[in-house]
């Protein structure tokens, strides 16, 4: 891990959990950082993917872990929305 990669571990943690925790953080990092999320969710291998092609983020890599979790690396993408440009349930 770099001095630009968060950590998130997700480990026991169901969907949709470890997805609103990535984004979450990821509303915090500035376009480019990168974000390491640790999840042994099963779904979290169709849900992080999927996730980021909703959301304009960059899905870089996806490995298993000795422990049996799978570590996601997620990249912010440029024109994802920040978290002060979130929508809040008036927006709706």
């Amino acid at each position: 891990m770099n001095d630009r990669e968060a950590l998130i571990d997700a480990r026991g943690l169901l969907c949709p959990l470890p997805v609103l925790r990535l984004r979450k953080a990821l509303l915090d990092l500035a376009p480019g950082s990168r974000l390491r999320l640790i999840a042994t969710d099963p779904a979290a291998v169709i849900d992080v993917p999927h996730f980021c092609a909703q959301t304009g983020h960059a899905f870089i890599d996806m490995r298993e872990t000795e422990d049996g979790a799978r570590e996601f690396v997620v990249e912010r993408g440029p024109s994802a929305p920040s978290g002060a440009g979130a929508l809040t349930p008036g927006d709706i």
